[in-house]
């Protein structure tokens, strides 16, 4: 396995398998050229079989923290370690960066992620409610 970190909408774009659509350019450029946004795909012999993304969140009274805000692995690859191998490097970036913890939203119904999420150290903390405004697009 070869992770290496996302610089181009054309890796972006041959990765476009492990989306849930397919990537925009204007906004997969806006992502990659954010300060603070981070994305690593993970290469079998070659071939894009998953990627992370992290964004760094700012705030005066706290420093920064680490959202991995999404992981994805094509379903031919899992339970190979490639998850574990990019929770493993974007854990190690928010370190370097100095955050002081690393966060994940995760669907309670998602048990494959839980699971994930828990083997790699991360502890379920106190109820949390997401509540979302969405304004389409």
């Amino acid at each position: 396995m070869d992770i290496r970190r996302a610089t181009d909408a054309d890796q972006v774009t041959a990765a476009a398998h492990l989306f849930d659509a397919p990537p925009r350019e204007e906004a997969t450029r806006r992502f990659l050229s954010a300060g603070g946004h981070h994305m690593f795909l993970a290469y079998e012999d070659g071939i894009p079989a998953g990627f992370i993304t992290g964004i760094e969140i700012h705030h005066p009274d706290k420093g920064v923290e680490m959202c991995l805000y999404e992981l994805g692995v094509d379903a031919p690859y899992r339970r190979r370690g490639i998850a574990t191998a990019l929770i493993g490097e974007l854990t190690a970036l928010a370190r370097k960066l100095g955050c002081y913890d690393m966060w994940v939203p995760v669907d309670t119904d998602n048990e494959g992620a839980l699971a994930t999420y828990r083997a790699t150290g991360a502890r379920q903390g106190e109820v949390c409610a997401v509540l979302t405004w969405e304004f389409g697009g």
